[in-house]
């Protein structure tokens, strides 16, 4: 194994997005439960049979909200490393949000997919299985985007009624997954307009360094983008992270893309991006009409 290759792992598979040190941010009551306030429902499901990245096995959770109504089309927000947004004691305490916010009716109403990242079992005894989170989420190209849209929203549309318009669709993810999430969207558009990334990774782990050159001579796109940053993130040899997210807003910027970046103090953490998933999210959604 190469040398850098190694250090790619170590990065991605090692480093623990959950980190959450003495922090200044603190969760509101949209991140809390109330009383009075109608719980979604979160099943747990595993899918083994992917064609895009064979041989994987990876965890999903599905949220469907108490307000859903089978006779009308739903959004649907998805996210990356889906285990860490879908925990009520995680960084995001996403089904609390959701309950929280659709109740009020400040978003829409709305089915989350989280997904994890794909494992590839170990093949013999003694041996270990293998992640492929960095290849998933850091590679640029349409292969996630395919996995979205040719496996898992089929088994979706199986059991809900989801929107098709892509204004319904939205795509979260932290560090590397909030890489994949712009991906995504910006090689799917037509499907996914709206993105949300904590602490992105739009550095030279796997090219996404060239983001902001890209979207400064490709015509724009019909993408919305929330982007949430430290001043204390990342600086090593794949770039500099606080950096890397403020040439992403500039460029978006520049091209007229609907574009806010919420910069904080912190390091590598879901802290941040978690106190202020509510503000976030009604800034992401308020496009779209709610009944």
């Amino acid at each position: 194994m190469s040398a850098v290759r190694v250090v790619i792992t170590l990065f991605c598979c090692l480093l623990p997005l959950s980190i959450v040190a003495q922090s200044p941010y603190k969760y509101g009551i949209d991140s809390q439960r109330q009383d009075g306030i109608p719980h979604g429902v979160v099943t747990k499901h595993v899918w083994d049979q992917s064609k895009v990245f064979p041989g994987t096995v990876r965890d999903y959770w599905i949220y469907v909200p108490a307000q859903y109504d089978k006779s009308k089309p739903t959004c649907l927000m998805i996210f990356n490393d889906g285990g860490g947004y879908v925990r009520e004691n995680g960084h995001s305490r996403v089904p609390i949000v959701f309950d929280n916010l659709i109740h009020k009716k400040e978003i829409p109403v709305m089915i989350g997919l989280f997904i994890n990242p794909g494992v590839i079992p170990a093949s013999a005894e003694g041996a270990q299985a293998r992640r492929n989170r960095s290849f998933e989420y850091d590679s640029l190209g349409d292969q996630y985007a395919r996995f979205l849209i040719d496996e898992m929203l089929p088994v979706l549309g199986k059991q809900y009624n989801l929107m098709d318009d892509a204004k319904g669709r939205a795509v979260c993810g932290i560090s590397s997954g909030g890489i994949c999430a712009f991906t995504t969207a910006w090689e799917r558009p037509n499907v996914f307009s709206k993105v949300l990334s904590y602490v992105g990774s739009f550095t030279n782990i796997r090219g996404g360094h060239v983001y902001p050159a890209l979207i400064r001579k490709t015509e724009r796109k019909p993408i919305k983008v929330f982007l949430q940053e430290g001043e204390g993130d990342l600086d090593n040899l794949f770039g500099n992270w606080p950096l890397s997210n403020l040439q992403m807003e500039a460029a978006l910027k520049y091209s007229k893309y609907d574009v806010k970046l919420v910069m904080g103090v912190e390091g590598h953490s879901g802290r941040h991006g978690g106190t202020i998933l509510p503000d976030a999210l009604r800034w992401l959604w308020k496009d779209v009409a709610v009944e």
